[in-house]
């Protein structure tokens, strides 16, 4: 698959210049962009139809004719590869990720340039510059990203087991270990038995990747996949705050207060301990929450409350918040050159963009449309019920246009209002904790960068320490074992990356 994906990637290399070279040659004929042509993927068993209200609403608000194509997402990094090395070219392409392909392209000059251009734009100029620079290439900004909440991890926990135990909310890492062990010791379900475990942790080892073991290395002040160090930039796992937060893991492994198979445990059953009495404590996302109080709500509507609590981010050891934030982002709508070929043609694609995230059409991405699927209720989306045959297809195509959505300058679009004041109320405390918690976001310093040996090597790199932690932690290999690995990560070509990455940051000051 790997060889598969490189020999794409470079046929679409080979194909866009030999495509740019044509055009610089000969006469540029203007394109007729009355219609746009996008290409995205969906995530539902099928895609909207062209003749959807969702679709006719959106040509109605943008004033184009908008051609989508639609592709399965599990595909679609193949077929977009294989459609940037055709003679049919859409004019904006969802980009999933900085994916070796793309970042090749982008750097062959396959993609407009917008880092000087988005300023021009209202609803494209981004309100999260940080974000910005995390979706750039190098500095360079080669497509509008698709904002996501960058602040979001939480720590969620059996609230009535804690209120049984007569415990607080923890606060710090120290709080979560008490708590842990608490629920681990103290029979917090009362049925005599010695069957629970303070926190459950999947199968999920990949460096970098918001884990539970990411998010305590950096509450413990490891830093966010990368940090600055005496005036470099290092790899978080060459910190002595990348041991300590292990240290403090495996103590909670050996003390059995993680669930013993946290090495293989399958990520798709995350919530059954939890909901089925066993492990009292996630640290995942916060969107959880909901997820968790609604198993709750299906199990019983009369009694669901107050079996979810939660907080944000912990303060570390030194009685600081690190809080963990994602990169922000989910790939970015990229416009390639092959098919908007002038200033003009760019600005025009530009305009339909800046409306594309203006407020009437966030709306009827996120929402739906107002009278059909949903009401404004008091400020808020409610939920049109019983559901009609319209709605319903609505409330499905909406799940793929989303994909359309940037948000780059925030929400412009109805929050939900939830089912119940309950629930309303414990969204809205989600909503405050991410918002306090994004004001100590650690960010990764070297997200926005691209080192040529990482692209080609990184992720072999990565496993050696990945698969060591695991090991660590689960006892296999000791501390030095550990330190090991991490050596042989930089003289696997881990030096030759931090060399680069340094470069490249030094560079964009």
């Amino acid at each position: 698959m790997i060889t598969r994906k490189l020999s794409l990637a470079a046929a679409v290399v080979t194909a866009t210049a030999l495509t740019l070279t044509a055009c610089g040659a000969g006469e540029t004929q203007s394109a007729d962009l009355s219609t746009i042509n996008v290409m995205a993927p969906f995530l539902e068993a099928q895609p909207p139809t062209p003749d959807g209200a969702v679709q006719q609403k959106l040509e109605e608000f943008t004033g184009k004719d908008v051609n989508i194509t639609w592709t399965p997402n599990a595909s679609y990094e193949d077929k977009m590869n294989i459609t940037l090395a055709s003679s049919e070219i859409p004019h904006v392409l969802v980009v999933q990720s900085k994916s070796p392909g793309f970042v090749k392209n982008a750097e062959a000059g396959a993609f407009w340039d917008l880092t000087d251009k988005l300023d021009e734009y209202p609803n494209l100029k981004t309100t999260f510059p940080e974000v910005q620079n995390n979706a750039s290439v190098n500095g360079k900004v080669y497509g509008i990203f698709r904002a996501r909440g960058p602040m979001r991890a939480a720590v969620m926990f059996r609230q009535d087991w804690l209120d049984k135990l007569g415990l607080k909310a923890p606060e710090t890492t120290e709080d979560l270990y008490n708590v842990a062990k608490a629920f681990t010791e103290q029979d917090p379900d009362g049925n005599g038995q010695d069957d629970t475990w303070g926190i459950t942790i999947p199968k999920w080892g990949a460096l970098g990747s918001n884990s539970p073991y990411d998010i305590i290395e950096e509450w413990y002040g490891a830093g966010n996949r990368w940090t600055e160090k005496d005036g470099k930039l290092i790899p978080s796992f060459e910190t002595e705050e990348f041991l300590e937060a292990n240290r403090f893991v495996k103590k909670m492994v050996d003390e059995k207060l993680i669930n013993p198979d946290f090495a293989t445990f399958d990520g798709t059953k995350w919530n059954e301990p939890f909901f089925n009495g066993k492990g009292g404590i996630i640290v995942d996302v916060d969107s959880r929450v909901s997820v968790l109080i609604n198993l709750f709500k299906q199990a019983n509507p009369n009694d669901f409350e107050n079996k979810v609590g939660f907080v944000g981010n912990l303060k570390g050891p030194d009685g600081e918040l690190n809080a963990h934030p994602t990169d922000g982002y989910s790939g970015f709508l990229a416009i390639p050159k092959t098919s908007v070929r002038t200033e003009a043609e760019l600005k025009t694609v530009l305009e339909f963009l800046n409306t594309m995230n203006g407020k009437e059409v966030a709306t009827l991405f996120n929402n739906g449309i107002d009278g059909v699927n949903f009401a404004v209720e008091g400020g808020k989306a409610a939920t049109i019920k019983p559901e009609t045959p319209e709605g319903k297809v609505v409330n499905t195509d909406i799940k793929s246009y989303a994909q359309l959505g940037t948000n780059v300058t925030g929400n412009n679009f109805y929050p939900v209002k939830q089912a119940s004041a309950y629930e309303q109320k414990v969204f809205d405390k989600r909503v405050e904790v991410m918002a306090k918690d994004l004001k100590s976001a650690v960010y990764n310093p070297a997200a926005a960068f691209v080192s040529p040996t990482y692209v080609a090597k990184g992720a072999q790199l990565d496993n050696i320490v990945a698969d060591a932690r695991i090991k660590y932690l689960a006892g296999q290999i000791d501390e030095q074992g550990l330190k090991d690995a991490i050596k042989l990560w930089k003289t696997s070509g881990g030096d030759k990356v931090q060399e680069e990455i340094n470069k490249l940051w030094q560079d964009s000051k």
